[in-house]
């Protein structure tokens, strides 16, 4: 059952339309999805290096105060981290607890401010 829970956690995150990096409480990316792979590296695959390889000093020193303030309370798990005006979106991240609320890691997508609505089940 959970070999089939994690496919469909993992597609789940795959199929998603921004970028997603998930790293561990040592700062290791553990899993991205392909767009964060185009997004954040042009130089090849993200997964197993450490997200200060890939921020600033600056940035770096933010996602660890939002680690921090995760460790704080079960109940700090977002963090509004940017908006980006090229792209009209928020970024966020937000904590990954296990079944005890326990911090195991944490990770970053984006939210679209104003995204395309469409029309509703249109398969074209």
């Amino acid at each position: 059952m959970e070999l089939e829970l994690n496919d469909f956690f993992r597609g789940i995150i795959d199929y998603e339309e921004g970028p997603i990096v998930i790293c561990n409480l040592d700062y290791r990316i553990i899993y991205e999805n392909h767009i964060a792979g185009n997004f954040y590296s042009k130089e090849g695959p993200i997964r197993g290096k450490l997200l200060s390889s890939l921020l600033d000093e600056e940035k770096m020193s933010r996602v660890i105060m939002c680690v921090e303030w995760f460790k704080e309370d079960k109940r700090n798990n977002k963090v509004f981290a940017l908006h980006d005006n090229k792209n009209n979106m928020d970024m966020y991240i937000l904590a990954i607890r296990n079944t005890n609320g326990e911090l195991i890691g944490f990770y970053g997508r984006r939210e679209d401010r104003n995204p395309d609505p469409g029309e509703p089940f249109d398969f074209d």
